[in-house]
């Protein structure tokens, strides 16, 4: 669908997402964010009431679509639970190599509202990480891992996210293909577990 024939609500999440991603929430203002959607600044605060909403627009954008394509990966990967696992961080890897890549967007918007807690965006970056989690911890329990379920969603998140950072501070894929491979290894640890 053409951008224009997009909602009006719909075209400015759409240009602040792409400007937010690539640039950073707070290095991108708000007259920026309405040009890029072909629109007035009045236009856009009609729609929003300020910039911390519209920047809880963009993560509420990407909660689903993020979560769906785990999911997907997770489903294509041939293999064991361990297998489709580690198969969600070597099609992460393969993402960063593109040269757009920017890293997850929920950590990064995190990083930039570290010192408000209370921001709407951090609540949504929470629930977002907490719906990652609880989809493992669905998946782990499938998988009949029992007690471990839990406790293996846990240690995948501190995985799956400690590599988007190490990835972006090295700018080296690689470190989320080992973060799968230590994913992989905790998994099949627990399953071989009495």
């Amino acid at each position: 669908m053409a951008t224009s024939a997009l909602p009006t609500r719909d075209r400015i999440v759409s240009a602040a997402s792409k400007l937010f991603y690539a640039e950073g929430i707070r290095a991108v203002s708000v007259d920026a964010v309405a040009e890029k959607a072909g629109i007035t600044k009045r236009t856009l605060y009609y729609h929003f009431d300020s910039k911390d909403d519209l920047i809880a627009a963009y993560l509420d954008m990407r909660d689903q679509p993020n979560l769906n394509l785990f999911r997907r990966w997770f489903a294509e990967t041939q293999g064991d639970v361990a297998d489709k696992v580690r198969g969600i961080f070597f099609n992460l890897a393969i993402s960063a190599r593109h040269p757009r890549w920017k890293g997850c967007g929920f950590l990064r918007t995190s990083a930039e509202l570290a010192n408000m807690p209370g921001h709407p965006a951090m609540k949504i970056g929470a629930a977002h990480k907490r719906r990652v989690e609880d989809w493992l911890h669905s998946v782990f329990e499938a998988a009949e891992l029992g007690a471990q379920a839990r406790m293996l969603a846990r240690q995948t998140i501190l995985l799956l996210d400690g590599s988007f950072a190490v990835v972006l501070l090295h700018r080296d894929p690689s470190y989320m293909e080992t973060a799968g491979e230590a994913a992989h290894a905790l998994i099949r640890a627990s399953a071989a577990r009495p």
